[in-house]
């Protein structure tokens, strides 16, 4: 099936899996909610799920983040940062990936939103984005952010996922992955993915 930026508005203006999604990659021991005690201490963060159709294939650019980062070091992620005072989601991602990855967001249309969820080790509390491009795009990679961009299909996201043994900054952890160019796609992007997916397969399977 062919994903148009119409369809897949629609579908994300629908209801969404949220943590039934998310929990099918959330690696073990973590938690989708944050603490009471540490609620004060969450910090909101966007990212920009970014589309664009190739060949009649719906892909994604993600990214790889440098090993010098302090969080998410070495891991593949979507274009995205803390959001700043006076920013909606949608801006943070925009100017996050003009930074990252140099698409300007008059390129980009904002096709809608996935569900938030919280990340426990860094407190960040996510809201995905979802943008469209009309075409494959020009980068212009930031490497201070990013250390390669690469664009993966994302229906061919699909179960069974793998799993693997990683060391993370809470020690040694088994997480379900995604694995794809020789890169592990796990964590937040994962559950990120595992949500989008749902929402075009419950399309495909109606």
């Amino acid at each position: 099936m062919i994903f148009t930026k119409e369809k897949i508005a629609h579908l994300l203006g629908g209801n969404l899996p949220g943590p039934a999604a998310h929990y099918k990659l959330l690696p073990r021991g973590r938690v989708l909610k944050a603490a009471p005690e540490d609620k004060s201490r969450v910090k909101n963060s966007s990212v920009l799920l970014l589309l664009y159709n190739d060949n009649n294939i719906l892909k994604i650019l993600l990214i790889k983040r440098p090993a010098h980062m302090k969080y998410h070091a070495g891991q593949i992620a979507l274009p995205g940062g803390r959001i700043e005072a006076g920013e909606s989601a949608s801006e943070t991602a925009l100017r996050e990936t003009f930074e990252e990855i140099g698409i300007e967001s008059e390129k980009i249309e904002i096709l809608g939103c996935l569900s938030e969820f919280y990340v426990e080790v860094s407190r960040f509390l996510i809201h995905p984005v979802v943008g469209w491009l009309n075409e494959k795009p020009e980068l212009k990679i930031n490497p201070d952010e990013v250390e390669r961009v690469f664009c993966f299909p994302i229906l061919d996201f699909k179960p069974p996922y793998d799993s693997i043994e990683l060391e993370t900054i809470t020690g040694r952890l088994g997480v379900p992955c995604v694995k794809y160019e020789q890169e592990i796609i796990w964590g937040a992007t994962a559950m990120i993915l595992s949500e989008f997916y749902d929402v075009l397969a419950i399309n495909q399977a109606n």
